[in-house]
């Protein structure tokens, strides 16, 4: 159960070309680490970019795949007319990666969040491919009051501006069930690239994997949101039918808040997965880290008070690493709950070999330089 050692393959960095769709698919059907990216503030609670590129250049240093920016990690106050962030945190996330990536080029995805109803998430991915995002993970929670058919159209616009990741949100935070009727017909996008599926509801995880099956697209990377069943979903296989053949797929990463915190471990968790997936045989071990990995999760996203300090809880991780200077969020009632930092303290202990506190010292002067 040691994490593998082996560092990810050098290779030519993903770019803007005449048809990207062919590299980006396959980058993300070979299963990568993809982080959320926090929002790093000073004491004042000002934008800091010096720390906002630390943590850009950790990603990449840690191994990741790719990075998704303007999430909710990144905080969706950044987008307030007060704040205006959203260009300045797209703009130097997609800079500072470019800049760490040029010396030692790999494939990585660059993923913007957007969000909205169609004029909004239309503007936002058009600016997204204009900081040189390759891809947009789309928020449909602006349209929970929409019939499926107006949330489908607003998806078919959105992908003519840029590739789609799908997003399947938990209701708990916002999302809204929807029918695998609906998943079938968003998966026959031709621009869809992936679906992040995070509803927190094994019935609703596997109607999406279903849905993709039922549209015959197996050029449909499948990504856990899943922060609570992590390791299960990527060791699962997940076997169907369709039009009577037998047809198996599997979530092939993750692209997780989660992973936003711990990444080179995050990133050693995925090797070691993919590794015991080619295996006929599980070792039962694997059940005891899909334990230990949620019970970190549940420190870290607050779930004891329904996720309150979801955000505060990556921050004040990070902050303890010094990636960050504090745990301060833009709204300055978002805060760890009573308990939350004990909570951290004990989970951290208790699984060190999911945590790179070491690697992070070792290289955190150099990011923030």
């Amino acid at each position: 159960m040691a994490p593998s050692s082996a560092n990810p393959p050098t290779s030519k960095l993903v770019t803007a070309n005449s048809d990207p769709l062919p590299a980006l698919r396959a980058h993300l059907l070979a299963g990568q680490a993809i982080p959320a990216l926090p929002l790093a503030l000073d004491e004042k609670r000002q934008f800091s970019e010096r720390h906002q590129r630390a943590l850009a250049r950790y990603y990449v240093a840690a191994g990741c795949g790719g990075l998704a920016v303007g999430v909710h990690s990144t905080q969706f106050e950044i987008r307030d007319p007060q704040h205006n962030l959203f260009r300045p945190v797209l703009e130097l996330a997609s800079e500072t990666l470019d800049a760490s990536l040029a010396a030692n080029p790999r494939p990585f995805i660059k993923i913007a969040g957007a969000c909205g109803r169609t004029p909004q998430a239309c503007a936002e991915t058009q600016l997204a491919r204009e900081l040189g995002y390759h891809a947009v993970l789309l928020s449909l929670a602006a349209l929970n009051d929409q019939p499926e058919s107006e949330v489908l159209a607003h998806c078919r616009t959105i992908a003519q501006e840029l590739p789609l990741i799908g997003f399947y949100l938990q209701p708990a935070v916002g999302g809204r069930v929807f029918s695998l009727d609906f998943w079938t017909r968003f998966a026959s996008i031709e621009k869809v690239l992936a679906i992040k599926i995070a509803p927190f509801n094994r019935y609703q995880t596997l109607e999406v994997v279903r849905a993709v099956i039922n549209a015959g697209r197996h050029d449909i990377a499948l990504y856990t949101g899943n922060d609570d069943t992590i390791v299960t979903d990527l060791l699962s296989p997940f076997p169907f039918k369709q039009d009577e053949q037998h047809v198996t797929r599997h979530i092939v990463g993750g692209l997780l808040g989660h992973w936003g915190v711990w990444s080179q471990a995050a990133v050693r968790l995925l090797e070691d997965i993919k590794i015991a997936r080619q295996s006929d045989t599980l070792d039962s071990r694997w059940l005891s880290r899909a334990v230990a990995v949620t019970d970190m999760n549940a420190a870290l996203f607050d779930s004891a008070n329904a996720f309150a300090g979801c955000i505060p809880g990556i921050l004040e991780v990070l902050r303890r690493q010094g990636l960050v200077p504090t745990n301060h969020c833009l709204n300055p009632h978002e805060v760890l709950s009573p308990g939350q930092a004990a909570e951290l303290d004990r989970v951290t202990a208790a699984y060190p070999d999911l945590t790179d506190n070491d690697f992070v010292a070792t290289h955190l002067q150099s990011w923030l330089s």
